[in-house]
């Protein structure tokens, strides 16, 4: 084993004879390192400038691994759009060099509910880390970058701010391209990682902030079919299981709302309790989830008094209820989905033969949801494709590719930031939902055996 040392491959570059491998050992395994490119010290607050010299200039363009060299596109993705602090490094292959993560979920569970100022201080307090982490795991210098992409919008103001203010310094101060993303298109797209997806497919986005219906047509080309018109999925599932209190069950107490609601529906009966899905008569493609919170808050209630218990004690009838909430927001997603695919097959708007939907956000992790979807897939002769559960939630990966994703199509680059500014509220794409509502389509019913 052996190291090569910086200076050794670049001149052998610039004779073009270079063709071995370098290596090092560490505890971990065997390893290739180019230490002129690890620039990780803390210097005001970003990180330290690199050797000056001509050699180390041309190695900025490579990424050395064992036995290959390459020169890519290497994007370094920022996500700080609501609670969790992100970052990756993604090279134009499709390759995660690096990623690190800092969650806040267990901190404002015992808040009840994401407190912005909270959040704002936490992604504050490690977005450096986070950063400085992703680049360290990569092995690639800021300097090795092609551009930084970074949330913008939509997402909490406070915690956007965090990610982008951070984010143009490290583009001020190593004069990168910086990309800033629509946190809905980067969740859209993470599926091309992961899978070959030609454009266009149809996806459904469900979290615990947004709620919507798509059509992919292009990077950046979005055909909006249907939006909730209040309050988005996960942030109903959040508030029944804050409802329920089952913080106070041990098995469910560190868990988000969301997960926890989808664990205790598989010890209770959906039958139990008969819960209509919402605009059940609108034959169009937006959700509503708010009216089934509050049937669902008072159907706890009612319970509450026939059992004689306070409220925030766990009722012996939790279960049941949680069983039934998930299967009618599941029986509500699946029909607007459902109506979605037929109009875009009735408009040409996706192969007969080779329709794809996609199912990303947090809320798509829920394996249950995801079954309705499969059914309502099977009978439109869709396929449904859903990335991996931990690219399912924000997270850097997704916007560094997005951030790939642009590169190759020369959108949204911008060398000029002075004029960057974030978004808490952003459209994304053309809405089309009227013409939707216009054509009324009608949704045969699908038997729901999950």
């Amino acid at each position: 084993m052996f190291y090569l040392h910086p200076i050794n491959i670049a001149k052998a570059i610039l004779r073009n004879t270079f063709s071995v491998s370098c290596f090092s050992t560490s505890k971990s395994g065997i390893i290739c390192r180019a230490e002129s490119m690890l620039i990780l010290s803390k210097t005001a607050g970003v990180f330290s400038k690199p050797p000056k010299s001509n050699i180390y200039g041309l190695l900025r363009s490579f990424s050395v691994c064992p036995g290959r060299l390459f020169c890519h596109k290497l994007v370094l993705g920022i996500e700080t759009s609501c609670d969790d602090t992100a970052a990756a490094v993604v090279d134009e292959a499709g390759h995660v060099l690096g990623e690190a993560m800092y969650s806040q979920t267990e901190v404002h569970l015992k808040t009840g509910g994401i407190v912005p100022p909270v959040a704002q201080q936490l992604h504050r307090e490690n977005i450096h880390r986070i950063v400085e982490e992703t680049l360290s795991a990569s092995r690639i210098s800021p300097q090795d970058l092609s551009a930084i992409a970074t949330t913008v919008k939509p997402g909490l103001a406070l915690s956007l701010g965090v990610g982008l203010s951070f984010s143009l310094q490290l583009v001020n101060r190593f004069k990168k391209p910086f990309i800033p993303i629509h946190h809905m298109e980067a969740h859209a797209l993470t599926i091309r990682l992961t899978n070959k997806v030609g454009f266009p497919f149809l996806v459904l986005l469900i979290s615990g902030g947004h709620c919507l219906l798509a059509l992919v047509r292009g990077v950046s080309d979005f055909l909006l079919l249907g939006k909730s018109l209040d309050i988005a999925p996960g942030d109903m599932l959040d508030k029944v299981a804050r409802r329920l209190s089952l913080i106070k069950h041990p098995e469910y107490s560190t868990m988000s709302g969301g997960k926890a609601i989808e664990h205790l529906a598989k010890q209770g009966n959906r039958f139990h309790f008969t819960i209509n899905p919402p605009m059940q008569n609108a034959k169009n493609c937006d959700f509503s989830f708010t009216g089934l919170q509050h049937v669902i808050d008072k159907l706890i209630t009612c319970k509450e008094k026939e059992e004689g218990i306070e409220k925030g004690q766990i009722l012996s009838s939790a279960a049941d209820i949680a069983a039934a909430v998930q299967y009618t927001t599941a029986r509500h997603l699946a029909m607007r989905t459902h109506r979605a695919i037929l109009f875009c097959k009735q408009k040409d708007l996706l192969s007969p033969a080779n329709a794809v939907l996609v199912v990303s956000g947090g809320v798509a992790s829920n394996l249950y949801i995801r079954r309705a979807l499969e059914i309502v897939a099977d009978a439109t002769q869709c396929t449904l494709l859903c990335p991996p559960p931990r690219l399912c939630t924000d997270n850097g990966i997704m916007i560094a590719w997005n951030g790939i994703e642009r590169l190759r199509a020369g959108l949204g680059i911008l060398h000029d930031v002075e004029d960057i500014r974030y978004e808490p509220k952003c459209p994304l794409g053309v809405d089309i939902s009227k013409e939707v509502a216009e054509a009324a389509i009608k949704v045969p019913r699908l038997k729901m055996t999950i």
